[in-house]
């Protein structure tokens, strides 16, 4: 048996932003002279949007805010149809995938289904409700084996998911996934129209609104009432890089759709990921409905921790797995 390795290169931390601080530079002055000013510090680019300039500067803004001090890793990806606003932080950064995974095997069971010209088998339904709505670690190992990884890689071709890396040896939960390819994934259920039809991003999206309420933390947070939310977690930990803390969402409604992929890991604690999470979703769903009341009081900054087991979802074992 042959030890699992990854190897990949490392990323600064999330509020060590590459290329976005002004650089300071030291040069000598006549002694009669006033010193140069000292440049500011600018704002990260976070966010463009052709048609809502001042909105993606702002958004750029409140997740500088919101990401100041955090000591984790972080990479995301948010897309709004409605206003064109889009952001990226480190998308292509490749983490553990722990349980967000779970959508793109749905996806795959769901496409099963269309190239086959069929409805969904009992047992699919019923493994595809525990795996997304409880986070079923068992009905995923089912539907991950009955497709087999010819289908699901094929799936990702097709999704545009060209970075993801499948996990081996069974363990789909180190499946290696970026932020850009997880908002591809999300565009799977909604706007993308060549991988499922309506019928089927309307299942997907069904299951995820009916995820578990102790599981809806996360891209969630600070989502006003009028916002229907879709949602899938994934919360890790392992021996090196600690808490792997994923939050994916959809978020539909009059008038509304948009979508986030929030990933990060090197977190102390599962809590301290979660509220990494919040943080950014907080100002993404504020700046985004402005002027609409939110599910939070003031949509903070930094968002509270919530109340967290601090146990694994069990995707991966905590230290080195095997492959046969």
């Amino acid at each position: 048996m042959a030890a699992f390795t990854q190897t990949r290169k490392r990323r600064p931390l999330a509020h060590l932003v590459t290329g976005a601080a002004a650089t300071l530079l030291a040069f000598a002055v006549p002694a009669t002279a006033q010193a140069a000013p000292r440049a500011a510090a600018s704002t990260p680019s976070y966010c463009a949007s052709a048609s809502n300039p001042q909105l993606a500067a702002q958004l750029s803004r409140d997740i500088a805010s919101a990401l100041s001090g955090r000591q984790d890793t972080v990479a995301f990806a948010v897309a709004d149809a409605k206003t064109g606003v889009s952001c990226a932080y480190n998308p292509s950064l490749h983490v553990d995938s722990a349980s967000v995974v779970k959508a793109t095997i749905m996806g795959a069971v769901l496409r099963r289904g269309e190239d086959e010209h069929r409805y969904l088998t009992d047992w699919e339904v019923t493994n595809l409700q525990q795996m997304i709505t409880a986070s079923d670690n068992t009905a995923a190992t089912n539907l991950w084996q009955s497709l087999g990884m010819p289908r699901l890689q094929a799936f990702l071709r097709l999704a545009g998911m060209n970075d993801t890396q499948l996990g081996t040896g069974g363990y789909w939960g180190l499946t290696q996934i970026t932020a850009a390819d997880e908002l591809k994934m999300l565009n799977v259920f909604t706007s993308n129209p060549s991988v499922l039809t309506s019928a089927g991003k309307a299942y997907a999206l069904k299951l995820m609104g009916q995820v578990e309420a102790d599981q809806r933390w996360g891209t969630p947070f600070g989502a006003p009432a009028t916002v229907s939310v879709h949602v899938k977690n994934g919360w890790l930990q392992r021996a090196t890089h600690g808490w792997r803390v994923h939050s994916l969402g959809i978020f539909t409604g009059t008038g509304k759709d948009y979508r986030m992929a929030i990933l990060t890991e090197d977190n102390a604690t599962e809590s301290y990921g979660i509220d990494t999470i919040q943080s950014i979703a907080s100002v993404v769903h504020r700046d985004l409905n402005s002027g609409v009341s939110s599910h939070t009081s003031g949509a903070l900054p930094h968002a509270p921790n919530v109340t967290a087991p601090e146990v694994s979802d069990g995707s991966a074992p905590f230290g080195p797995v095997t492959t046969h």
